[in-house]
């Protein structure tokens, strides 16, 4: 038992989860720092009233639409190239386009660089959990990504108590440096021994549309993508026009969209933190998944339907919201083992960035809907269409705990 806990140990306090967890911080501060300055960054701006959701959604849509081309990209190129040249570009790349953020004047140039942010932002975590996936043994692999999720997303707090303390101008700066920092400190990490035999083999790597010529691949590829959908209609639409519905639900207080996400990001660390390890006890993702999802849908309910309530309560739902979808890191970490060396960088790296992409179109139905039956329908009934693509998904999915990833995909 003690020399189980030894290794256990010193496995998860391996470089490369250390760095991993570190790039996934800042990853997620970047990401996460737009929603906390949208207010004030467009209000400087001139952008007022109504149009701050409608500009901000635009801006929001920009990011994610980078995402998703930046999701192909980063993938194909770590299945190519290597998982190292992703965690090299994608963070150099959105640490640039962040740093040049806090020098804005029009909303075109704004919309342009959250693009470029995006396509960025896209590659840190697919290649993270990828190399972490293939370096860690399979028995501390669930262990080893609930750290890096859950030390990751602790950036969203940190991006919340700067944006709050500092300027949005400062706030974007401090993102671009620590992000040139990381690059700095990547220069110990070293390339999964999985890849590394990979390249020894004349056989197809990243080849994206082989996801679409087979029907199982399509279907294990989907699957993936629906069971995250929850995940980002409550950030996407709940969280981040939380001020929007703090009015319309009558809490008692103003609510800032900074310290909504702050606290729900408080929450998906206890959520990520307990997904993963979780998943270890009872030796089941799906189960955890089965748990978590549904958490998910009673705390929606109980957001779009309690009204009145004071801002501390309100805060302290967004935390409980936060740790029902804090089951990201044990859903990238199952889409890392659906596939093999020679598409999982595509995969584990496309799928989160697809999942953040569905804000898309769920932000425009959410538009398009609150104009006839107003916010709170409208959520409701985009959020229980999220919901049962999850289940279905769940029902589809292969168990994967404990899985060996050392296998290639015939394409």
């Amino acid at each position: 038992m003690i020399k189980d806990r030894i290794v256990l140990t010193k496995n998860l306090f391996n470089t490369t989860i250390l760095v991993s967890a570190l790039g996934y911080f800042v990853d997620i501060y970047d990401l996460i720092l737009f929603g906390i300055v949208r207010v004030p960054s467009l209000k400087e701006m001139n952008i007022s009233g109504d149009s701050l959701i409608t500009t901000g959604v635009l801006l929001l849509n920009m990011q994610m639409g980078g995402m998703l081309i930046g999701g192909i990209i980063w993938g194909v190129l770590g299945d190519k190239k290597g998982r190292l040249s992703v965690l090299f570009g994608s963070i150099f790349l959105y640490s640039i386009a962040n740093f040049l953020n806090a020098f804005v004047t029009s909303i075109q140039v704004y919309a342009f660089l959250r693009f470029i942010a995006g396509v960025g932002l896209a590659g840190e975590l697919g290649a993270a959990i990828t190399l972490v996936s293939e370096v860690i043994p399979k028995e501390f692999r669930g262990y080893a990504t609930a750290i890096v999720a859950s030390i990751g997303v602790s950036g969203a707090i940190a991006a919340a108590i700067i944006g709050d303390i500092f300027n949005w101008k400062i706030a974007y700066m401090i993102g671009g440096i620590l992000g040139l920092i990381l690059l700095i400190l990547r220069i110990r990490m070293f390339e999964s021994g999985l890849y590394n035999n990979l390249k020894e083999l004349n056989i197809g790597k990243g080849k994206f549309f082989s996801l679409f010529s087979s029907k199982d691949r399509f279907f294990r590829y989907l699957n993936c993508i629906l069971i995250g959908m929850p995940i980002w209609f409550v950030v996407g639409i709940l969280i981040t026009f939380s001020p929007e519905f703090g009015k319309v639900l009558g809490i008692n207080g103003d609510v800032e969209a900074g310290k909504s996400i702050m606290f729900t990001y408080l929450g998906l660390i206890i959520g990520d933190f307990g997904s993963g390890f979780l998943s270890q006890i009872i030796k089941s993702r799906k189960k955890v998944f089965r748990l978590f999802i549904s958490l998910t849908a009673f705390f929606i309910l109980i957001y779009l339907f309690i009204h009145g309530l004071s801002v501390f309560l309100f805060y302290a739902l967004c935390v409980l919201l936060g740790t029902s979808i804090g089951y990201w890191a044990v859903f990238v970490t199952t889409a890392s083992e659906q596939f093999g060396t020679n598409l999982r960088s595509t995969v584990t790296t496309t799928v989160p960035n697809f999942i953040r992409g569905t804000v898309v179109p769920i932000t425009i139905a959410f538009e398009f809907l609150r104009e006839y039956i107003g916010m709170i329908y409208s959520a409701l009934i985009i959020g229980i269409i999220c919901l049962l693509l999850a289940y279905l998904a769940l029902s589809n999915l292969e168990e994967t705990f404990g899985k060996d990833l050392d296998y290639l995909e015939k394409i």
